[in-house]
């Protein structure tokens, strides 16, 4: 199965073939760079989270979860430079009778509110729904978080409520939004 490479205006998607040193520096630069403006979001981390081998590892999950579809850890960098400026990872894909997995992103603090992670959503929506058929994608994010609210609602996607207490993010367990998107929604009229 080749990896596939989505590309849009001003950006582009992939998943790496995980053999580039280069793209290892990358992922940890990234995460250097982006600790402060992402850390009121993330889990904690592990305390290999900030080496090299930790993110090789990354990349080879991300392949491994890529060829036996369980996942899709997308890298969004920018089309003119390359540069890596964010995820969008569609995970825990599940398939019998729901058809369904779980949206996660994010984005570089210097390109926030420019529409770019909108675009690479919608390259990611449209290729869940196109060439895998799945049928929902949900997406969760912490009632303060106005950012995610924003570009889902642009997206679509439909709010089903609230879910207390439903991850530990940065460090307590933090309510969660629940929303999703159904492929009869997409795209959004």
């Amino acid at each position: 199965m080749s990896l596939p490479l989505l590309t849009g205006k001003r950006v582009e998607l992939q998943i790496s073939a995980a053999e580039d040193p280069n793209e290892v520096e990358n992922l940890l630069a990234f995460y250097q760079k982006n600790e402060d403006h992402l850390s009121q979001w993330d889990p904690q981390k592990s305390k290999d989270f900030f080496t090299l081998e930790f993110w090789q590892r990354w990349l080879e999950m991300a392949l491994r979860e890529f060829r036996q579809e369980l996942g899709l850890r997308f890298l969004i960098k920018k089309n003119d430079s390359k540069k890596l400026i964010g995820f969008a990872s569609f995970t825990n894909i599940e398939r019998g009778p729901f058809q369904n997995c779980r949206l996660g992103y994010k984005i570089d603090k210097d390109f926030q509110s420019q529409g770019l992670m909108t675009e690479a959503l919608e390259l990611g929506i449209d290729y869940i729904f196109r060439e895998l058929a799945l049928h929902r994608i949900e997406a969760n994010y912490i009632p303060n978080n106005l950012a995610s609210e924003k570009v889902l609602q642009k997206l679509g996607f439909e709010k089903h409520g609230l879910a207390p207490a439903y991850l530990h993010i940065n460090g307590k367990w933090q309510d969660h939004i629940l929303t999703s998107l159904r492929r009869e929604n997409w795209p959004k009229k």
